[in-house]
């Protein structure tokens, strides 16, 4: 969660501005946004919407479409912030609780939404449980073979990673193994779109070309576009993977915001999700502490 938001946090200083803005500013210190008046360090609906499902992973509640739609209510609610898509963002402040909001959504959507959430799903160590859950989140809002896939594909690079399960040249692979039809050997170039699979694959070239999570996040903003995305799916799947140096400079960890469910909760929540999800193992040791 402390990489995603970190990520998320500084991509959105970025969110769809000029090539010129990106080329001059992707220097690994946040920015205030060109357009956006939103305050550099802040995080945006990526964070919020995968914190809503490390929430339902951490209580131990049942994998449910109400308890997950409960929980995205929730944490909108009471802490309401942008990022998010207006019809989406208009819907959470209308709805009353998560029923409402299953019973008012029409989930065609094949965005990025369900995606940018998922890499929390892929800490569970059964890969058809992960492929399961991140199923079942994603059908909430992006019921479409892009929205379901891309979220599945965005929990299997953080599993992948998490599990040790080869070397990272294996990772295209693993997933036209398991979500094919997508060409995920293939490098994406270009401004990153509002789309699910784009995004991931975005996600995807800028973990195979680097091997440091700085030159990761550099690169996912690089791209120009909805680069937060982006950068909270790679960033937070690359911190899981023991051969990538955790180089982040200080001030992305100074900057990034320290509300009430800023760093601090972050770092909390991220406890309280490895303590139900990781099967302790070889892979997963003193090097899951954050920095």
């Amino acid at each position: 969660m402390v990489y995603c938001a970190i990520g998320d946090s500084y991509g959105f200083s970025f969110e769809f501005a000029s090539a010129d803005f990106v080329e001059t500013n992707n220097d690994l210190r946040y920015h205030q946004h060109p357009k956006f008046g939103v305050r550099p360090g802040v995080y945006s609906d990526d964070t919020q919407m995968q914190m809503a499902l490390a929430e339902v992973i951490a209580s131990g509640r049942e994998w449910t479409p109400r308890i997950i739609a409960a929980s995205f209510v929730d944490v909108f609610k009471r802490d309401p912030r942008e990022g998010y898509a207006r019809r989406f963002y208009n819907l959470l402040q209308q709805v009353k609780n998560g029923d409402e909001l299953l019973a008012t959504i029409v989930p065609d959507s094949k965005r990025n939404g369900a995606a940018m959430r998922a890499p929390v799903v892929g800490l569970f160590s059964d890969i058809h449980e992960v492929i399961g859950r991140s199923e079942v989140q994603a059908r909430i809002t992006h019921d479409t073979k892009i929205g379901v896939d891309s979220a599945i594909a965005a929990a299997l690079i953080m599993h992948f990673f998490a599990y040790d399960l080869g070397p990272k040249a294996n990772l295209p692979g693993f997933l036209n193994k398991f979500v094919p039809g997508y060409g995920w050997e293939t490098d994406w170039s270009g401004p990153v779109a509002v789309h699910g699979i784009v995004t991931v694959r975005a996600a995807l070239t800028a973990i195979m070309r680097h091997d440091t999570l700085s030159d990761v996040l550099r690169s996912c903003v690089a791209f120009t576009g909805d680069v937060d995305s982006v950068a909270a799916v790679a960033v937070a799947a690359a911190s899981g993977y023991h051969k990538f140096k955790k180089d982040l400079p200080e001030q992305l960890w100074e900057g990034c915001e320290r509300s009430q469910y800023g760093l601090v909760y972050l770092l909390d929540l991220d406890r309280r999700v490895r303590s139900v999800t990781i099967d302790e193992g070889p892979l997963m040791q003193a090097r899951d502490s954050c920095r």
